[in-house]
C-alpha cells in the first residue's frame, strides 16, 4: 500500500524556520524579468507548498478512480483519501459533524448553493436579505439573483471611512423582514476583519440564519464555526495554499437536511426512477456528479501543513509583515491607504497621486514584485471611497521582509518615473 506524502511538522519548534517554510513553496524560487519574484497577491490565490503538490501527484500516478462506487482496491484507497480529507476539514473548522462538510468549486459555489437551495424557495415579495458594503461580487450578485427571482429585497449595512462595520446601522437594518444576513469575515479589497461573532448574536436574537464568507479569513484566522454559532460558513481551497476549483460549504445539519438541491445526478441520490428519485443523505446530497477528487485530497494535505505550522505562528508573522510594509508606504509621498480598520489582516490597498493603478502594478512587475490592481470583484467598496480603483499589496506567512522592501522600493520608482521627484 502506498503512503501519500506528509507535511513537515514545524509547529514541533518554538519559533518556526520561516526561511525554511519559504523553501517548501518552489515557485517563489523563481525569478521575474530578471529580479528575485516577490509575490504579493496572496489574497487573489495563494501558492503551493510541496506537500500539496505531492499529494496532487501522489493520487494521479497511484491512487486514481473514481470514489464511493469502486469495490476494488484503487477506488477504495482514492475514496479513504477523499473522506480523510472531509475530516480533516471538519476538525480545521471545528464543525460538530462531517456530514456538515460539503464540497464545492469555491466559495461562489456556496454562496450559490445557499441562495438557491435555502433561501429562494423560502423568500417572498418585501422579505429582506442583509448584506454589508464591503462585500466581494460573489457575496453580493448571487443575492441579487435571488432578488429578482422571489421579488426580496437586498439592504446594504454601511461602512465608515476606516472600513469598519457600522453596527448600530446594522442592528436598525434587522428587523422582522430580514430573512438572510450575509457577510465576510475578512474584507478582500480592505483587510477589515468583520464582527461576525457579535453580528452573529444580534442576527440570532431575532432568529435570522446567518451565512459568513470565509474566502480570506480562512488562511489567516482562527476558525470555530461552533462558537461562532454561524448557520454557512464557506470557502476557497485555493486561497488557503491547496488547488484551484475546489471549496467547502459549511452549513448546520438542520438546514442543510431542510435544503433541496439545485443539481442533481451522480451521488447525490439513493435511487432513480423514471416517476421519482430519492436524494442521498449528507453531505452526499449536495454533491452531484464526479467531485474534484484530487482537489480534496490537496484540500487535506494543505490544511495539514497550515497546522504543521499553527494558525497562532501564522496570525503573528502576517502581523509583522502588515505592520512592516505599513510602516513603509507611510513614508512615500502621495500615497494614501485604503481601508484602516483597527482590526485587519494581511491586506494593503492604497491609491497614489502620481500613478493609476495599473500603471503601479505594471511598473512593479518590472521589478519582480506581483501585486494586484483593480476593483478587486468589489466594485462598490471603490464607489464607497470614490476611487476607481486601488494598488494591493496581500501577504503570506511565506513572504519575507526582503519581499516588501523590494515592494517599497518599487513604489518609490513609481514616483519617480510619474513626478520626477524622489518618492
Amino acid at each position: 500500500m502506498f503512503t501519500a506524502p506528509q507535511a513537515t511538522d514545524h509547529k514541533s519548534l518554538s519559533a518556526p524556520d520561516w526561511s525554511a517554510i519559504r523553501a517548501d513553496f518552489p515557485l517563489l524560487s523563481q525569478l521575474a524579468h530578471q529580479q528575485p519574484l516577490a509575490y504579493l497577491d496572496n489574497a487573489a490565490t495563494t501558492q503551493k507548498p510541496n506537500a500539496v503538490i505531492d499529494s496532487i501527484t501522489h493520487f494521479y500516478r497511484f491512487d486514481n478512480a473514481n470514489v464511493h462506487r469502486g469495490a476494488y482496491q484503487l477506488s477504495e484507497r482514492a475514496t479513504l483519501a477523499f473522506e480523510t480529507a472531509r475530516d480533516k476539514i471538519q476538525r480545521f473548522l471545528h464543525a460538530p459533524s462531517r456530514e456538515e462538510v460539503i464540497f464545492v468549486r469555491g466559495a461562489t459555489e456556496a454562496i450559490n448553493l445557499v441562495a438557491q437551495s435555502y433561501a429562494r424557495p423560502r423568500l417572498k415579495p418585501g422579505d429582506e436579505i442583509l448584506i454589508s458594503a464591503m462585500e466581494h461580487h460573489s457575496n453580493i450578485v448571487p443575492w441579487q439573483m435571488v432578488c429578482l427571482q422571489t421579488g426580496a429585497l437586498l439592504k446594504v449595512v454601511p461602512i465608515n471611512d476606516s472600513a469598519e462595520i457600522n453596527i448600530a446601522e446594522y442592528q436598525a437594518l434587522l428587523n422582522k423582514k430580514t430573512k438572510v444576513v450575509a457577510l465576510t469575515h475578512l474584507s478582500n479589497a480592505l483587510g477589515s476583519i468583520t464582527p461576525v461573532d457579535q453580528m452573529i448574536a444580534m442576527a440570532h436574537a431575532r432568529e435570522i440564519p446567518v451565512l459568513v464568507d470565509g474566502a480570506q479569513a480562512a488562511p489567516h484566522l482562527s476558525l470555530d464555526v461552533k462558537q461562532l454559532d454561524c448557520d454557512f460558513y464557506t470557502f476557497s481551497g485555493h486561497k488557503i495554499y491547496a488547488p484551484t476549483g475546489i471549496g467547502v460549504l459549511y452549513g448546520k445539519q438542520s438546514y442543510l437536511e431542510a435544503m433541496e438541491p439545485y443539481q442533481g445526478g451522480g451521488d447525490m441520490i439513493s435511487r432513480v426512477s423514471f416517476e421519482h428519485s430519492d436524494y442521498n443523505c449528507l453531505p452526499y446530497k449536495f454533491e452531484a456528479g464526479t467531485p474534484n477528487i484530487a482537489g480534496v485530497i490537496g484540500l487535506g494535505a494543505a490544511i495539514d501543513y497550515i497546522q504543521a505550522i499553527g494558525i497562532d505562528h501564522i496570525k503573528q508573522r502576517e502581523r509583522l509583515l502588515l505592520d512592516y510594509a505599513t510602516a513603509g508606504v507611510s513614508l512615500i509621498k502621495g500615497l494614501r491607504i485604503i481601508g484602516t480598520a483597527r482590526d485587519k489582516a494581511s491586506i494593503l490597498s492604497f491609491v497614489m497621486d502620481s500613478a493609476h493603478p495599473h500603471d503601479i502594478s505594471t511598473i512593479l512587475d518590472q521589478q519582480g514584485v506581483a501585486i494586484r490592481a483593480g476593483h478587486h470583484c468589489a466594485m462598490p467598496v471603490m464607489t464607497r471611497f470614490d476611487v476607481p480603483a486601488t494598488a494591493r499589496a496581500s501577504f503570506s506567512f511565506y513572504n519575507n521582509e526582503s519581499d516588501i522592501d523590494q515592494f517599497l522600493q518599487g513604489l518609490h520608482l513609481v514616483n519617480n518615473i510619474f513626478s520626477g521627484k524622489n518618492g
